[in-house]
């Protein structure tokens, strides 16, 4: 805890799934496993986890837009205090790198703006392009980022009156071979199949909500060892969705209502077939922030078990991307629970302690 002295935490350190230790130190702002010399000491006990992952969020966001600088900061002080210290980024119109100076926020991983194709996403939100312009705005989002850029691969065509895909293969391909040479990995929001076979043969690294994987496509995603963020509380909307859009568009949300009444077995069928998921909310567009615990029991609920879903959330979802867990001298970015997470996920719900940073927040 730096200058306040050392926090001393005793009970089931749980520094991953196989790995549970009996107590640990925060001593300067980070973990260790060794009993500092006697001192100023707080001692709390409980169940430990790594500061969770939100790994689909949008801080700086609503469903307009960008939102100033107090609505961004009260959007991560939520997160925070349901538990939720590390956030990727997926996409935001608005400049948040001043949360990078404060001490008292979560961690951002950025993917940068949205690239959409012109007219098809939500207004305000995206880069609106044409394909021949793909490459270079996404070589410049992933010079923006933090190591990821977010395309939005399928949105419903209006002339169609469905879902869509929105970039041809060899645009798809000449993009993210761009980021790659940037050192970034590429994302994209897909509910439908339609994009997804164009988005492997390009080289995509993930997929946010995944709705449209099929039978045939399942093996190729495992096969190439690319993610997805099903972000389950975000498909729960799609009737609501569908019902708004039945008139104009009747094919449409007849197919809206088909991938959510099958989002459980599709995420399921992923995980069985070895395919990474992680935990996402994608709150900060319509969705509130802070519900990274409903969605690591949606994932319960479509079949992992209580350990995957929290791998999931904080020692798989931190690996993934590049950073530290509960690891000796790792900055100390931690949540205390009054009860055992692995036995029932929604203790997640109650956090006893978060520390941020060496420090105890909230």
């Amino acid at each position: 805890m730096s200058d306040a002295g050392v926090l001393h935490i005793r009970g089931r350190v749980l520094v991953g799934p196989e790995d549970v230790r009996d107590e640990l130190w925060v001593v300067d702002g980070r973990v260790t496993f060794d009993r500092p010399a006697a001192g100023d000491v707080r001692t709390v006990s409980g169940w430990v986890l790594p500061g969770l992952v939100d790994a689909h969020c949008h801080v700086g966001l609503d469903a307009h837009g960008a939102v100033d600088e107090a609505t961004s900061e009260k959007q991560a002080l939520t997160d925070r205090d349901a538990g939720t210290l590390l956030i990727r980024d997926a996409g935001s119109a608005a400049d948040t790198r001043w949360i990078d100076d404060r001490e008292d926020l979560p961690r951002i991983i950025r993917a940068g703006r949205h690239i959409a194709r012109t007219r098809r996403y939500i207004r305000n939100y995206a880069h609106e392009i044409e394909p021949g312009d793909l490459p270079a705005y996404v070589r410049a989002e992933a010079r923006r980022g933090d190591g990821w850029v977010k395309l939005v691969g399928d949105w419903i065509d209006r002339e169609r009156g469905d879902l869509a895909a929105c970039w041809p293969g060899d645009a798809l391909a000449e993009a993210i071979a761009a980021a790659h040479q940037e050192g970034a990995r590429v994302t994209a929001h897909c509910f439908a199949a339609e994009s997804l076979p164009d988005l492997l043969a390009a080289g995509i690294d993930c997929v946010e909500h995944a709705t449209g994987l099929t039978e045939e496509l399942i093996p190729q995603f495992a096969e190439r060892g690319v993610a997805i963020v099903p972000t389950l509380v975000n498909i729960a909307t799609f009737p609501k969705l569908a019902a708004g859009g039945e008139h104009r568009f009747p094919a449409w949300s007849a197919h809206m209502r088909r991938l959510h009444e099958r989002r459980y077995d599709t995420v399921a069928a992923a995980h069985d077939a070895g395919i990474p998921v992680y935990v996402g909310t994608d709150a900060g567009g319509s969705l509130a922030h802070g519900l990274v615990a409903q969605e690591v029991a949606e994932l319960v609920k479509a079949g992992l078990s209580a350990a995957e879903a929290l791998s999931a959330a904080s020692w798989g979802a931190r690996a993934w991307l590049g950073r530290d867990g509960l690891t000796e001298g790792a900055p100390a970015d931690l949540v205390v629970y009054a009860e055992d997470p692995r036995a029932d996920v929604r203790v997640l719900a109650d956090p006893r302690l978060v520390v941020l940073r060496g420090r105890p927040v909230g």
